[in-house]
């Protein structure tokens, strides 16, 4: 049995324990492999153990793969969670199913208007990146400004506003590490309990928070996506994109 399988049975042992913890149910918590880096063959590796969901930082780096493995793409759901620039966002429109890291307007408007250029993709699924932590090097809209930029974003055409996304400082210390991800919850619940008659929140349903060091925390405190790299497909090199 390769490590990548090993890998991924364990991260998915951890996640059950943690939503039985928290008295979740382990279904309502999704796995995104994060494979920035990594190549095409260790995607098919993991997918070929059960995993569907994938994420990358890079855009073209990215692409390359999803051209590599297009073979496979039926069984394969794309999920760009790295900052995004203005320029790369026709590619991300045309390529990816999901964007996690969506903190400005203009981009959510460019992804809108160019996903609708490709009319046989279903419409592209969104969350708003937040920066909880405020650190400036850090992407990531102000919890205090999410609503707006949400309510904004909800009115677009070919796109589903899904929910939040957020990448705390890392934290050794998991009561910081349970503050941080309650302060996302916070916002979500607000956002959700606002916007709870609008048709446009329907599918507002996603928090994607929590990484190899700290899923633990996030799933206690309502995650449903969690993103995990290191620990499904070991130590990365780091590389210039």
């Amino acid at each position: 049995m390769n490590s990548i399988v090993v890998n991924l049975m364990q991260v998915r042992q951890r996640m059950e324990l943690a939503a039985l913890a928290a008295k979740r149910e382990p279904e309502e918590i999704a796995l995104l492999a994060v494979s920035k880096t990594f190549p095409a063959s260790a995607i098919e590796e993991a997918m070929h153990a059960g995993q569907s969901d994938f994420g990358e930082n890079y855009v073209q780096e990215a692409v390359e793969k999803i051209t590599q493995l297009a073979k496979l793409r039926p069984w394969l759901v794309w999920h760009f969670i790295g900052p995004l620039q203005s320029n790369k966002t026709r590619e991300v429109a045309e390529h990816f199913d999901w964007v996690h890291s969506v903190d400005r307007l203009k981009i959510a408007e460019r992804l809108s208007a160019q996903r609708g250029e490709f009319p046989n993709l279903a419409e592209l699924q969104l969350c708003v990146q937040v920066n909880v932590s405020d650190e400036d090097t850090k992407s990531g809209i102000s919890l205090t400004e999410a609503q707006a930029l949400c309510d904004s974003i909800a009115q677009l055409p070919n796109i589903v506003l899904r929910g939040l996304m957020a990448i705390p400082a890392p934290n050794p210390d998991k009561v910081q590490q349970l503050k941080a991800f309650a302060q996302v919850l916070d916002c979500f619940k607000k956002i959700r309990m606002a916007r709870s008659t609008d048709f446009r929140y329907q599918f507002f349903d996603t928090l994607s928070m929590g990484m190899s060091d700290d899923l633990e925390a996030a799933i206690a405190e309502g995650s449903t996506i969690i993103r995990v790299g290191t620990a499904i497909f070991g130590k990365r090199d780091k590389i210039n994109k």
